[in-house]
């Protein structure tokens, strides 16, 4: 076998092992109940365990929750997940969340993923744009659980704060990776 067709093989075998998984759960619709109730349940369990996020949530303007994200990767990765907007505790739209990625990784992880918008520009920014691109338009600081910071008035400085939480399985990377949350519209 040519080194092309290895290096041809392997990328195929990478490729399935990334499309089954996330294709899987995208195939299995769930309605807009359905998406509402697992989001509103995910928060809840967040704010009962990390004060960082009942802070934040009581001081956001909306509160953007994917209570499922799916993530594999082997050399080639991606993740999909789907999520509901809250605006004062009640589902005020729905979007998607895609990624993909590229480097060094392997694995297969599940996680969930809040993001706590805290002005009216960001919130507006989210619900005007076909699509937003993480790392384009409002400032986004990512929350490690793991560090020991609070949160107060004089700590928020960025217009969202994202907390991932809840994650299961193992993925090891060293990526570069781009994320993009669209509207969706579930029935």
């Amino acid at each position: 076998m040519t080194s092309a067709r290895r290096i041809a093989t392997t990328a195929l075998v990478a490729i399935s092992a990334i499309a089954a998984p996330i294709a899987i759960p995208a195939a299995q619709a769930r309605s807009a109940a359905q998406i509402a109730a697992e989001g509103e349940a995910s928060l809840r369990q967040l704010e009962a365990r990390e004060p960082r996020a009942r802070y934040y949530a009581h001081h956001a303007r909306a509160v953007l929750v994917f209570p499922s994200i799916l993530k594999a990767g082997l050399v080639f990765g991606g993740e999909g997940g789907n999520g509901v907007l809250l605006i004062n505790g009640r589902p005020a739209g729905f979007y998607n969340i895609v990624g993909g990625s590229g480097g060094l990784q392997i694995g297969v992880e599940k996680f969930s993923y809040a993001m706590f918008f805290m002005n009216d520009s960001s919130l507006r920014y989210l619900r005007k744009s076909d699509g937003w691109a993480l790392g384009t338009g409002p400032s986004v600081a990512i929350i490690n659980k793991g560090a020991a910071a609070s949160a107060d008035t004089t700590t928020i400085a960025k217009d969202v704060y994202a907390l991932p939480y809840r994650e299961k399985g193992l993925m090891a990377d060293l990526t570069l990776q781009g994320t993009k949350i669209t509207p969706n519209h579930p029935k």
